[in-house]
């Protein structure tokens, strides 16, 4: 069976990102069936994709739904509606069935079914796409295979996360491939799934399961020099969190030694208290940037968001870090549970003392179902529990307005261009774009710092 994949994600704020999970898509179903990817930002037309439906003559044509938003309250952008106009032109342009999947369409299948008019989904990881195939060149009954939805009727279960296929298709002729090299150089990389961490607000358990699976590091490293061979001069790390499981962390990076990987990468981390040559190994290997999902600097605030480390640990992993050579940034979730006056100021106090860092703040944390922010909004009453959440909330605390916070914030961060309000806006995409058509690479938030440390 001929299928077409497409990514219709047109963000690129603050850099484009590589569809890695339409790789792993392709490759558990090809072979036996043929695959074409497409991806939205190299700037098709609807003309030009009607030409390539009419060439390539697909049955089942497939849209990774990764985000139903942009999760930012102070400028908040919905897809949704850009989703129904491109499926809705694919009607008019052929008779194949249209299937959903991707983490956004996991954490609202039921909505994105009928907001999209989809034929089929797909929840969880991608495994349960192979049976559908199956299914429909046998004309059996699909809506039995946990995993997969079909219109009009219930979803049958989750698919067993423990099957999951490490199986990624990559073609560096494809005219995607070419394009992420062209913006940047970055590629993804994949080391594991699944997230065992109770953060209230986070889908990851939910869309990936609580359950670690993991990648061969050889593998990894083999996988990481094909990107490299294939153009690519960086690369980021797709994990929930890359340091989870310090050890399968540890194996990676030193088989990525062993490889003699040479082009740099980065990764999300917890700011866990390490061990003292943890970064010291992870720079060998070629780290250069850390990203920290520290989202408080206030124990109070950490512990009510259900966080697994205190905020001594987030400095230790800092200077750690920082004493390795590598840059580092704080993304920082502010109003959520617990947050009052005392820890808002607590936070950005400390946020101060965290030298040559990149500062991201959020303000107001988006509610998604299937996580305990969810329950906790509903027993306060910010939302009702029959409530559509794909139109946006943003959790909100019960005493501190989201505008004190974001007057709070942006007074602070008077004077500190490495202090950014969410992802920066479109005016720092343009600026991350332009560094990128000069030859820069990587995230290039780096430049943010001053080049002298704050006294």
């Amino acid at each position: 069976m001929k299928v077409l994949l497409i990514s219709p994600n047109l963000s690129t704020t603050p850099s484009p990102v590589y569809p890695i999970g339409l790789d792993y898509v392709a490759g558990m179903i090809s072979p036996p069936h043929e695959v074409k990817i497409i991806d939205l930002l190299e700037k098709h037309s609807l003309e030009s994709l009607a030409g390539i439906i009419r060439d390539f003559g697909p049955r089942l044509i497939g849209l990774s739904i990764r985000n139903v938003d942009n999760m930012e309250a102070l400028e908040t952008k919905t897809y949704v509606n850009g989703y129904q106009q491109l499926i809705s032109a694919i009607r008019e342009m052929t008779s194949a069935e249209i299937i959903l999947g991707g983490s956004g369409f996991t954490i609202f299948p039921a909505e994105l079914m009928e907001a999209l008019d989809a034929d089929y989904g797909i929840v969880g990881d991608g495994e349960p796409f192979m049976l559908l195939l199956h299914a429909m060149e046998t004309h059996a009954d699909a809506s039995c295979i946990p995993g997969v939805m079909v219109k009009g009727k219930p979803l049958a279960g989750f698919p067993d996360s423990r099957e999951s296929t490490f199986r990624r298709s990559f073609d560096v002729n494809s005219p995607h491939v070419q394009y992420y090299l062209r913006q940047g150089g970055i590629l993804n990389l994949q080391t594991k799934r699944g997230c065992p961490f109770r953060c209230i607000y986070c889908t990851y358990p939910y869309i990936d399961s609580d359950r670690l699976r993991f990648i061969d590091p050889d593998e990894v490293a083999q996988t990481a020099l094909m990107l490299q061979d294939a153009g690519a001069r960086y690369l980021f790390i797709t994990d929930s969190t890359f340091n989870c499981h310090t050890d399968h962390s540890l194996r990676v990076a030193k088989a990525f030694i062993k490889a003699r990987l040479s082009i740099p990468w980065g990764a999300f981390f917890a700011p866990f208290k390490p061990t003292a040559d943890y970064f010291k190994v992870m720079a060998e290997a070629g780290l250069t940037h850390v990203e920290f999902g520290t989202e408080s600097l206030c124990d109070r605030v950490l512990s009510a968001y259900g966080k697994p480390f205190h905020t001594d640990d987030v400095f230790y992993a800092h200077e750690l870090a920082s004493a390795a050579g590598l840059h580092t940034a704080h993304y920082l979730l502010l109003g959520g549970p617990g947050e009052d006056e005392k820890t808002l100021e607590e936070t950005l106090t400390n946020a101060e003392k965290l030298k040559n860092a990149v500062l991201i703040l959020f303000c107001g944390i988006r509610i998604y179902p299937h996580t305990p922010l969810y329950q906790i909004a509903i027993r306060e009453k910010q939302i009702t529990r029959n409530q559509n959440l794909m139109e946006p909330v943003f959790y909100r605390s019960p005493v501190l307005s989201s505008d004190r916070i974001i007057r709070t914030v942006i007074e602070r961060a008077a004077g500190r261009p490495h202090w950014v309000l969410g992802s920066g806006g479109e005016q720092a995409a343009r600026a991350v774009s332009r560094m990128h058509i000069h030859g820069h690479c990587g995230p290039l938030w780096e430049h943010l710092v001053p080049e002298k440390p704050e006294l």
